[in-house]
């Protein structure tokens, strides 16, 4: 197992959502920004790989999740952005600067409150299978 296709993935995965149209109005960032993420915005964030190397070659299973931040009223605002990233992702034939991109899937996905109301959250988790 190696780890060494994660950073050409995150690089793959920020392209493809900078480059998707209808998110052309949304930030996409893999830290909070400064004061606090005001607004709507992408945010690229943990990630778990576990291997899965077999007698055909080196490779991983990472899953990533990629959350929605809004401070817009309602869910809405956030749940639309949130199908925009799954249509964005899920299928995406990326190229990766290191191992090759065998698929890329939905896991699932969780919607909270935070800050007692004032922002919504929704956390996406999805599977990429890199061979090396």
């Amino acid at each position: 197992m190696s780890y060494s296709a994660a950073a050409a993935l995150q690089s793959a995965i920020y392209a493809q959502l900078t480059g998707w149209a209808a998110l052309s109005a949304i930030p996409v960032v893999d830290a909070l920004p400064p004061g606090s993420g005001k607004g709507t915005f992408v945010l690229l964030g943990p990630e778990t790989a576990n291997d899965q190397s077999d007698k055909s070659g080196a490779g991983a299973e990472h899953l990533v999740q990629i959350s929605v931040i809004s401070d817009a009223q309602g869910f809405m605002a956030a749940k639309t952005v949130a199908g925009e990233v799954s249509d964005a992702l899920v299928g995406a034939s990326l190229s990766l600067a290191t191992g090759v991109l065998v698929g890329l899937s939905f896991v699932r996905a969780s919607a909270r409150r935070l800050n007692v109301g004032d922002s919504r959250r929704i956390d996406l988790t999805f599977r990429a299978r890199v061979e090396l």
